[in-house]
């Protein structure tokens, strides 16, 4: 892939602070996207040149101001700033977003070195500079005297070494990327003194419309979830939406719903009612359209919970439609709808053989809480929905004619509706089944379908928003990994598809080796399903977890299984997830002759074992699990495959072979994946840097982000 390179003009205020975390965040994103260059322009703010206002009486923009004017006319691509300083709605024309990996957002409070309060006068002097610093103090040092300071942080310091305070508070975050944590007397919980959401994050301003950066900014956002909350029984939301209220940092949630599921929320989450009962809003839908926006700017995971199914009646369409504007991701989880319960409880059934074969469903209320007209002629241009109909739609089509309908009437077939292998044929009355028959002549057997006529057939979502837009990506990982896999893809605003080509079968050496872990002087473990598997060995009652020897284990995936056993290895080697990284490792903690007990999957390999023993150790080398093909036998329409292991590679390769990669992107989780697929004839592919999931799905969304933002180097500037 050739890829030519972009220069781009960032600004941010000339204090040291914001140039060290300013250019600290450019470098890390010139890293995911080496040929995106960024020169970092310095510039100061009304509240660089103004040291004497009170900082709780200044302006909104006291930072920003004079930075976003210069990206709204130009002189600069995009501005970064503390998020803190961001004003809660900037200024029209500008568009904006969180950057990733926050510092600590909790307040410090700082003494002269050396001292500790019981060197304070009876009133010290505390040098404060917000109302929420003054209210802590009030609350915890009531004898203290308040005053206001001003002044970046070294000023601040050399004012308290000076004499004029006996003690400040400030943002954490600040001395730590100036590495002056060792200035910091005591941290103070968020319980105690909350600090402004922002605090600890970098916020990135940029004119609205920029193609360059509303591409760049997918990398960091997560797609929005519209959950069906279902009616009147928190067990009637799907499995998959309580899984998304699990994961969530925000729920925005309607009021027509059992309060129950939102115990499924995390203790931190933020949760907000936002619904409404017959037109009063808890909330006005402006200011919720602008909440859903803004926290998808911030990065967080969110979660719009609607009662019923979003997508009857749920005013789901104009909420997509801010996403949309701002080429924000999303995703729709559909709930079960209150015409469902109503059938299911009462035994009013909307269709009976011989009473009805089908029914309208209408709104009592229109916009503004005006009253639905139901004249015949308003209820023939409803849109019409049509089940079990495709094989019958000429007749239908036909009658739909004869009394009037138009032939240039939009139209839609919907087949296998929510499937991996879903379709969408759009087209018109009159040349509907001209569209239809070659994508259904492909299909095996005679798939369900749905056909719809009306105007609303000639819309749908937006696949624009996220990293991935919309791209299909083929999950071939095993189930272990799979939902990791699945949450990575959706929240980077692709559509998963799981296709596990392998199963981890624990054979009976994993409880033998349980057993007698605890007369080896080393355990080594390179893999999750190693540790998952040894530790259901020693579950069958042939171990015990607190007899195991001192572990070496590399991997995140790997650690994050130790941590949840309870268990903490002994030995991590600080780079490389194989080999290179553990042989070092080895040499410098094993003693000559020590006993190890190396555990793997039956396609690791020994080679690990005939390295360690190389260095003078005894080496007992345990295949204690399988990697068994699942048997799958179809494979769905794709963009992107991952493969997490070389057995999911010769899986694919025996079953469909190399042909099936053929214009598809191609994603190893390693080196030794890679190997297999380039053993295999595919050269043509990404590798993550690091052998987790986690990389791999950053790593992929890296890759799609760069092309596009890369694809803008030849368009005319932006102005």
């Amino acid at each position: 892939m050739t890829e030519s390179s972009l220069r781009l003009q960032v600004g941010t205020r000339n204090s040291h602070l914001a140039l060290v975390q300013a250019r600290a965040a450019l470098d890390r994103l010139h890293e995911r996207l080496p040929a995106v260059c960024f020169d970092l322009i310095e510039a100061s703010s009304p509240g660089d040149r103004d040291r004497v206002m009170d900082l709780q009486a200044s302006p909104e923009d006291f930072f920003t101001r004079d930075l976003d004017d210069a990206v709204l006319s130009g002189a600069l691509d995009a501005a970064i700033h503390s998020a803190k300083d961001v004003p809660p709605h900037p200024r029209d024309g500008l568009d904006w977003c969180w950057l990733p990996e926050p510092a600590d957002p909790r307040d410090v409070l700082i003494l002269r070195r050396g001292e500790t309060t019981a060197d304070w006068p009876d009133e010290p002097r505390i040098g404060v500079s917000s109302e929420r610093r003054v209210s802590w103090c009030e609350t915890q040092l009531p004898q203290a005297a308040l005053l206001p300071i001003r002044g970046n942080i070294e000023d601040r310091l050399a004012q308290l070494d000076a004499g004029a305070f006996d003690a400040i508070l400030m943002a954490g975050c600040a001395l730590l990327r100036l590495g002056l944590e060792d200035r910091i007397t005591e941290w103070i919980p968020l319980a105690e003194l909350p600090t402004p959401e922002g605090q600890g994050s970098l916020a990135i301003t940029f004119r609205a419309g920029d193609a360059r950066f509303t591409r760049l900014r997918s990398l960091f956002m997560k797609a929005v979830a519209f959950v069906g909350a279902g009616v009147g029984d928190a067990h009637l939301c799907t499995v998959a939406g309580v899984a998304a209220l699990q994961q969530c940092d925000v729920c925005l949630h309607d009021t027509l719903m059992d309060p129950a599921l939102l115990a499924h929320c995390p203790p931190d989450a933020v949760v907000v009612d936002v619904g409404k009962r017959a037109g009063a809003h808890t909330v006005p839908q402006q200011d919720t359209t602008q909440m859903l926006c803004d926290y998808a700017r911030r990065g967080r995971r969110v979660v719009r919970l609607k009662g019923g199914d979003p997508c009857i009646f749920g005013r789901l369409a104009e909420e997509v439609e801010a996403l949309d504007a701002l080429q924000l991701p999303y995703r729709v989880l559909p709930g079960i709808s209150s015409l469902s319960v109503m059938g299911a409880s009462t035994g009013i059934l909307m269709t009976r053989r011989g009473v009805s074969n089908g029914f309208s469903i209408i709104t009592g209320r229109g916009e503004g809480g005006a009253i639905t007209s139901l004249d015949a002629t308003d209820r023939l241009h409803l849109p019409l929905v049509l089940f079990m109909a495709i094989s019958a739609w000429p007749e239908l089509k036909a009658q739909l004619v004869e009394e009037g309908l138009s032939g240039d009437t939009p139209a839609a077939v919907v087949l296998n509706a929510g499937s991996p292998v879903e379709q969408v044929l759009r087209g018109r009355v009159a040349t509907l089944a001209d569209d239809m028959a070659a994508p259904l002549a492909e299909l095996p057997g005679r798939p369900a379908g749905l056909i719809v006529v009306g105007d609303v057939a000639r819309y749908g979502f937006s696949r624009d928003g996220g990293a991935l837009q919309g791209r299909r990506v083929l999950l071939t990982c095993s189930a272990a990994l799979q939902d990791e896999a699945q949450r990575e893809v959706l929240d980077a605003g692709g559509r998963p598809l799981a296709l596990p080509l392998i199963q981890l079968l624990p054979g009976p050496a994993a409880a033998e080796a349980a057993a007698v872990a605890n007369a080896y002087d080393w355990l080594v473990v390179t893999s999750p399903s190693a540790v998952r598997c040894l530790l259901a060995g020693v579950h069958e009652g042939a171990g015990d977890v607190r007899r195991l020897p001192p572990i070496m284990a590399c991997g995140p995936g790997t650690l994050r299984e130790l941590h949840a056993a309870g268990l903490t290895p002994d030995a991590v080697p600080a780079r490389g997830f194989g080999a290179e990284g553990l042989l070092p490792l080895a040499k410098a903690r094993m003693a000559p002759g020590a006993r190890v007990l190396r555990v793997r999957s039956d396609k690791a390999g020994p080679g690990l074992a005939s390295q360690l023993r190389a260095q003078g150790v005894e080496v007992d080398d345990v295949c204690i699990y399988r990697n068994v093909s699942t048997g799958q036998t179809t494979l769905p329409a794709f963009d992107t495959v991952f493969f997490a292991s070389s057995s999911a590679v010769e899986v694919f390769m025996a079953q469909w072979g190399l042909e099936a990669l053929a214009s598809r992107e191609v994603l190893a989780i390693g080196q030794p994946t890679a190997r297999a697929l380039r053993d295999a004839g595919c050269n043509d592919l990404l590798v993550s840097p690091e052998a987790t999931v986690r990389d791999a799905m950053a790593h992929l969304a890296a890759a799609s982000v760069l092309r596009a933002v890369c694809a803008q180097a030849a368009a005319a500037p932006v102005g």
